[in-house]
């Protein structure tokens, strides 16, 4: 969601149907429906009002560019794969686009009407925000970037120099930080506020309690020196607040907002005294182990809607948008009880089982106390999380890299090591035994029918839908027998559903023998392996296979493991 200047207008995307609505707020009033040539993933309206940008994700992407007083689509830009969270720089010339798969932000010049620059980030970019003086523009990258299976595993803020259009520097988040959403700077430009779960995957998953698993955090970030002031637990001891997602300052900076989008509430904080009490540490780490540390800083206000991700401040009231309850909710932040209202923003009709399933996927309400949802370790879309896990469905002490779940109820057994027979079998133990909990069965046929439904998207690494001339040849060596890749990854779904001891066994494991994973949308998947010891396709190829049982791969070339790894990832 976007806010015109003066508070007045609200502009709102809706995915699923392909439109972007316009709200009169004064009161919440639907206005007008403009309709958008794609899946609309991000709005920037330009200072005056009168340009609305709006990112439409595809392989290669559009920002569709409307005139706001007549509704007039102006102009077509373009832009990477699965554009998204576009803003424009503080003189109206320049718009930032995060292309979310392609791990690079697009800086387009708006006169032109054209692209002048790429500038490469770390994992995924899904959302950014500009300093008020424009020079610095930070980006949160959803995803942790390397290995799986060492000490620290964590996501990072991009910072990238708009002056020399480059990346400045890499703030890295606490360890466990993962599944970026939300980013925003203060009014005086002076810290960042980014959303994200914080896991504790290096301790088993015997429990969910306390945040034993996974915690739901906020981190600070210093502007003034491109580090991180603190990071702060937004669970209580408790209750969970599983997965905020997006995050605002009031204007006059004394409150700072976060959306939970597992658990359909608004944090409003304190953010003077939050900002002193962080100042106060000895660390930036020291706050982000404290589930008591928000205390009497912070209301925390349960919303009529489900699967807030949406969020915009227009002084002293916040408007949030639910995902799948396709309503609008309007907070009066100042009053001593929160006001809230609500309106809908379409005419409600019946759920199908896919949606209700996606629904419940993202649903923290189904976990006991609310700590997480299956979005927690799995994304919203049900692919991975870049971490380790110490699930008991395999004893204790041998972490396991998070799975995809795409194809999952095809290619069985499910889990690395094979323990459960089916997909199915997985999401009932995993409702009892990751969210510890009891569900009807129509809640676990939902999340079948959902999983069932997603589709594997296009691979960044092809060149307009094509494979490129080095994947070409990378293929040739796939079906080469004497290599022995298809033997075990046979096209179609590229798994012969069978187990094999690959050399990939560590003194962790319990055993050798591990599933043939799909290799489709092996580009969406790093790390790689059962353990995440993997960072890229070519250490796999490689270091990860000396003596040759992952496939008979020592005696290529580099050139030739570039071209296997690129038709690899181009599946």
């Amino acid at each position: 969601m976007v806010l015109s200047a003066d508070g007045q207008r609200l502009f709102i995307a809706c995915a699923e149907a392909n439109e972007v609505l316009v709200v009169d707020t004064k009161p919440a009033t639907q206005t007008r429906v403009m309709k958008v040539p794609g899946s609309p993933t991000g709005l920037a309206l330009s200072s005056d009002g009168g340009r609305l940008y709006v990112t439409c994700a595809a392989p290669e992407s559009i920002v569709a560019v409307f005139d706001t007083a007549s509704a007039r689509l102006q102009n077509k830009l373009h832009a990477g794969h699965t554009a998204m969270a576009p803003v424009i720089s503080p003189t109206g010339r320049i718009l930032y686009v995060c292309n979310r798969f392609n791990n690079d932000v697009s800086v387009i010049d708006l006169a032109g009407g054209r692209e002048i620059a790429r500038v490469p980030v770390s994992r995924e970019p899904v959302a950014a925000a500009l300093t008020p003086d424009g020079r610095w523009l930070l980006v949160a990258d959803h995803l942790q970037n390397g290995r799986a299976d060492v000490p620290n595993v964590a996501a990072a803020v991009s910072v990238i120099d708009t002056a020399a259009n480059r990346l400045a520097k890499t703030i890295v988040l606490p360890n466990g930080s993962g599944l970026l959403r939300g980013l925003a700077v203060s009014p005086d430009g002076r810290l960042g506020a980014v959303t994200h779960v914080l896991s504790h995957n290096y301790l088993p998953a015997t429990q969910v309690d306390r945040g034993w698993m996974n915690c739901n955090a906020l981190t600070l970030l210093d502007l003034s020196r491109l580090g991180r002031l603190g990071t702060v637990l937004l669970d209580e001891v408790d209750q969970g607040a599983a997965n905020p997602w997006a995050v605002a300052w009031t204007p006059d900076a004394e409150r700072l907002l976060v959306t939970h989008a597992g658990t359909g509430e608004l944090s409003v904080i304190g953010a003077p005294a939050l900002i002193k009490k962080l100042a106060g540490m000895t660390t930036a780490e020291a706050s982000a182990d404290d589930l008591a540390f928000l205390v009497g800083l912070r209301r925390r206000i349960p919303l009529p809607l489900n699967g807030p991700r949406a969020l915009a401040v227009s002084g002293p009231r916040a408007f949030v948008a639910g995902y799948f309850s396709d309503n609008l909710v309007t907070v009066e932040l100042t009053a001593p009880t929160p006001s809230v209202t609500s309106m809908p923003l379409s005419t409600p009709h019946p759920l199908s089982s896919v949606r209700r399933g996606e629904m419940f996927f993202n649903d923290a309400d189904l976990c006991f106390q609310g700590w997480q949802s299956c979005a927690s370790c799995h994304s919203s879309d049900g692919r991975v999380d870049g971490q380790n896990w110490d699930l008991l469905n395999d004893g204790i002490g041998n972490p396991k890299n998070t799975l995809s779940l795409l194809l999952s109820h095809r290619t069985p057994p499910a889990m690395s090591e094979g323990v459960r027979d089916t997909a199915e079998t997985a999401v009932r133990a995993g409702i009892e035994h990751i969210l510890f909990s009891v569900q009807p069965e129509e809640v676990a046929g939902a999340l079948d029918d959902y999983l069932k439904s997603l589709k594997p998207m296009p691979s960044p690494h092809r060149i307009h839908g094509h494979l490129s001339a080095s994947a070409r040849r990378g293929k040739r060596l796939f079906e080469n027998p004497q290599i022995g890749c298809a033997a075990c990854h046979p096209p179609g779904l590229f798994t012969s559903l069978r187990s094999y001891d690959v050399g990939t066994r560590s003194a962790s494991d319990h055993t050798g023998v591990f599933d043939t994973p799909s290799l489709i949308e092996l580009w969406r998947t790093a790390p790689y392996l059962h353990d995440g010891s993997a960072a890229t396709v070519n250490d796999v190829l490689s270091t990860r296979n000396a003596h040759d049982q992952h496939g008979q791969t020592s005696s290529l070339t580099a050139a030739q493991l570039a071209d296997l790894a690129n038709y690899l990832l181009s599946l």
